[in-house]
Formats: structure tokens, sequence, C-alpha cells
């Protein structure tokens, strides 16, 4: 079984998504309701078992902002939305991302907060035929009631070519390396 380190960087979102709390339910299966907002950036990291390599998943948890994000800085990216402006906003995070993030970026797309049916604004057929149009990676999740968190991120995991796989014509493929390991959380 062969180490794969995956960075995500999961910027491309506005602020009170639930961008912390999916990260925190998947490295360490809990949520707090009362989580502070993320303030500069957080770093966790999870390995998991996918096939015969184990992933090593490098989570960048930064702020919501409404500038510009850093699309350059991992090979998979995940946005968030929850209601209506949201969403909205995040077709323009990904905009950008696409223009000007790495060519074979996975972009996976969490429709946080599915246990809320109350307030619902955007259907799931409608967000799952947004990410179909840009080839992204769609989910309904809900982080408060663990729902489908972990299988965010094993699509995550199903999108990253294989260490055996040749990478893809005209050399665009990313390299992955061994990385010392770091500790489970530190802030920035």
């Amino acid at each position: 079984i062969s180490l794969r380190p995956l960075s995500v960087y999961e910027n491309l979102c506005d602020t009170g998504v639930g961008k912390s709390s999916i990260v925190w339910r998947f490295v360490e299966d809990s949520f707090d309701p009362n989580i502070n907002p993320t303030i500069g950036a957080s770093f966790m990291t999870k390995t998991v078992q996918y096939q015969n390599e184990l992933h090593k998943f490098l989570i960048w948890d930064t702020a919501g902002q409404e500038r510009k994000p850093s699309c350059s800085v991992a090979p998979q990216a995940l946005s968030c939305f929850v209601f209506q402006e949201t969403f909205s906003t995040l077709k323009n995070w990904v905009k950008e991302l696409r223009q000007h993030g790495p060519p074979n970026i996975v972009v996976a797309i969490a429709g946080n907060k599915c246990d809320l049916i109350d307030v619902r604004e955007v259907m799931e057929r409608d967000a799952k035929d947004y990410a179909d149009s840009i080839h992204a990676i769609f989910v309904e999740t809900s982080a408060k009631n663990a729902i489908n968190i972990n299988e965010l991120f094993i699509e995550i995991s199903r999108r990253i070519p294989s260490a055996d796989a040749s990478p893809p014509s005209g050399g665009k493929g990313f390299k992955l390396r061994r990385q010392p390991s770091e500790p489970q959380r530190s802030c920035c």
C-alpha cells in the first residue's frame, strides 16, 4: 500500500456555509454547533484507505472571503453552498478556479446543511446539473448529522488518478511525493 498526499484547499465559499464543520466532521467525526468562524486558516490531515492506496488528505480550512481565491494552491478544491445566494457566489468562485487553477484540478461541491429541508433554496437537481456541466463532484452533506461527509472525500479519492496511471497527454499531470508526517492539527 502506497501513501499519496492529497492537498485540499477549501476557501471557495462564502462565510457561514459550514466549511469548517465539514472538515471537522471528516477529520474528528464530531460537530460543534458553536464553532467559531475561521480567522486566517487552519490545517488538518486525515489518512484514509482507498483501494490499494492510502490517501492522506492535507486540508487547508480557510476563512470564507469575497476576494479572488488563490487558485494555484492545490490540485483538489472543495466548494460549499447552502442557500441561493451562496450557490450563485460559488459559480463565480468555480469560474475563477477553472480559469486560473491547475488544469487537472478536482472540484468537489458540497450542498451543506441538507438537514435544513424547510429552508432549502437550491434544488438538488439544479446543483447536480451545474456540477455535471463543469465536471465536478456534487454531494449533499450535513456536517451536523454526519450525512455524506465521508462520501464526499471518497468521491475526491475516486477522481484522483492512480499512482500507477501515466500522466495525461501533454505531460500535464501533477506529481505527488511522500512527505514527512505532520501533526494532526495546527493553526496558521
